[in-house]
């Protein structure tokens, strides 16, 4: 397995494109965990671990400098992350989960109004900018903020409609709110992965 690595700003990995998605066994092992994990757990549960994880990841982000923040890491790849996603910064990493905030907590809005949500989710359409700043960090913690208070406001996530995620396919609010952790976690990782690199380099 290759070891994490700081490259330079002009140096540019081959990498998969956005969107291609994950392997296919990989794939077909994530669909059984992710229903699995729908199955065996509850919607107090999901909450604990979309806290758990960001209580995690700020810990993460305490010792790092700004330099360090945003500086881009070719990581190896981790399960559940597209290749096009392993030579990101830690700041990069707070805009794509800003992003994907954003894009979940409209949709478990429109499902607990018993509306289709518009458009079609993309893996390629949430990847993140490169050029940030500190006030991602801000906006990274005010989308997490956003999205638990759309849980919360909602009375039942259980609802009729469904609106397709691009590797699990037709999700209910619930579905959707079990994915947060999960995604979390994932990203969770991959700024362990980036530390790790920023040590090493």
């Amino acid at each position: 397995m290759p070891t994490s690595k700081s490259l330079s700003s002009s140096t540019e990995p081959k990498l998969a494109p956005p969107g291609a998605g994950l392997p296919a066994i990989e794939l077909a092992i994530a669909r059984g965990l992710f229903k699995l994990r729908r199955v065996l757990g509850s919607r107090r549960s999901f909450d604990a671990a979309i806290v758990r994880e960001r209580q995690r990841i700020r810990e993460l982000l305490a010792p790092l400098s700004p330099e360090q923040c945003q500086q881009r890491v070719l990581i190896p790849r981790l399960a559940g992350l597209e290749d096009s996603s392993r030579y990101w910064s830690v700041w990069m990493t707070l805009d794509h989960l800003r992003i994907v905030h954003h894009e979940i907590a409209r949709v478990i809005g429109a499902l607990v109004q018993g509306n289709s949500p518009a458009g079609e989710a993309s893996t390629a359409a949430v990847k993140p900018r490169i050029e940030l700043d500190e006030a991602i960090v801000v906006a990274y913690e005010h989308s997490c903020e956003m999205l638990q208070e759309t849980i919360r406001n909602a009375p039942n996530l259980q609802t009729a409609g469904r609106f397709a995620h691009p590797w699990f396919g037709p999700l209910d609010a619930a579905g959707w709110h079990a994915l947060v952790g999960t995604h979390l976690g994932i990203h969770r990782k991959q700024i362990e992965r980036i530390g790790e690199g920023l040590r090493i380099g």
